[in-house]
């Protein structure tokens, strides 16, 4: 799916990046479970899964949704850029202390291991980054923190 040119033009606001970290997530998830899945309003601009970790300090299903790229090889990856905030979201802490996690993508879930990516790879992966959220480098100059990429690779059955 191709990043909407309206997506790009206003993520770079600063406007944007404090109203929606409260507002997106939230109409997000409202409407994914009011339509049982057929409705996730941020997938009209942007490719976007949920994604469902265990809170390191509850152990409680927490469910996040996020821009993504779809790799070929069949894993996603996904930028814990917080809209250039200057904490790391909770999902990104959540996966670093427990690696494996369930993704949803439209209506069909995965089991997943979380890979962190090194400065390295993430070099390597750049244009990959820049597909699943094309305002990184916006949101990486926002904030003093290293930017957490992860690749989420399906478990096997």
């Amino acid at each position: 799916m191709p990043n909407h040119p309206l997506i790009v033009r206003l993520g770079r606001t600063r406007v944007f990046t404090r109203i929606a970290p409260h507002l997106l997530p939230a109409c997000d998830l409202a409407f994914h479970r009011l339509t049982r899945g057929r409705l996730l309003p941020s997938r009209l601009f942007i490719t976007t899964v949920i994604l469902h970790t265990t809170g390191h300090r509850t152990g409680t299903t927490r469910s996040t949704p996020l821009c993504a790229h779809h790799s070929p090889d069949g894993s996603w990856l996904v930028i814990a850029s917080n809209f250039g905030r200057a904490d790391h979201p909770a999902w990104s802490t959540n996966l670093l202390h427990t690696p494996t996690a369930r993704i949803t993508a439209g209506r069909h879930s995965h089991d997943v291991t979380a890979q962190l990516l090194s400065p390295e790879e993430k070099t390597t992966r750049r244009h990959s980054i820049l597909a699943a959220l094309p305002v990184y480098d916006t949101y990486a100059a926002r904030t003093t923190r290293d930017i957490r990429v992860f690749q989420l690779t399906p478990r096997p059955y």
